[in-house]
């Protein structure tokens, strides 16, 4: 687990999921769980979801993220205070900033919001992925 994925997309070396678990994560992006944690603290843009029970959730864009943190880190020699300025601002830090805090799905059918559409077409698109691997 120590050496990082050398495929320039690593993902695709995974199953496509809603979410990751930390210990999945870490595997893709090459370290440890608790390099995960301890970047958590470092990181103020880096801010997984949690389940009820507290358990870390990675979405594939925060897994994108953690690839690019360790890429600064330990392929480009930045520090952890560089990697914070060079992420914390840009289209990153925006899409860290929109990303939910909660874990709970909610539908609401008068709102008719695309979020709701999004998340319930990518949960769609994952339970019939699931469906035909099984058939």
């Amino acid at each position: 687990m120590h050496d990082a994925l050398e495929s320039p997309e690593p993902l695709k070396l995974f199953p496509e999921r809603i979410f990751y678990k930390i210990g999945e994560a870490g595997k893709i992006v090459g370290v440890e769980s608790y390099v995960l944690r301890y970047w958590e603290t470092e990181f103020p843009f880096l801010k997984p979801r949690k389940t009820s029970s507290g358990q870390r959730t990675y979405t594939k864009d925060d897994v994108d993220l953690l690839i690019q943190i360790k890429k600064l880190l330990h392929e480009e020699k930045y520090t952890i205070e560089g990697v914070r300025k060079k992420l914390g601002s840009g289209p990153l830090k925006q899409q860290a900033a929109d990303a939910p805090l909660d874990t709970k799905i909610t539908v609401n059918k008068d709102a008719g919001g695309s979020s709701n559409d999004e998340v319930l077409k990518a949960v769609r698109q994952s339970l019939t992925k699931l469906l035909e691997d099984l058939s």
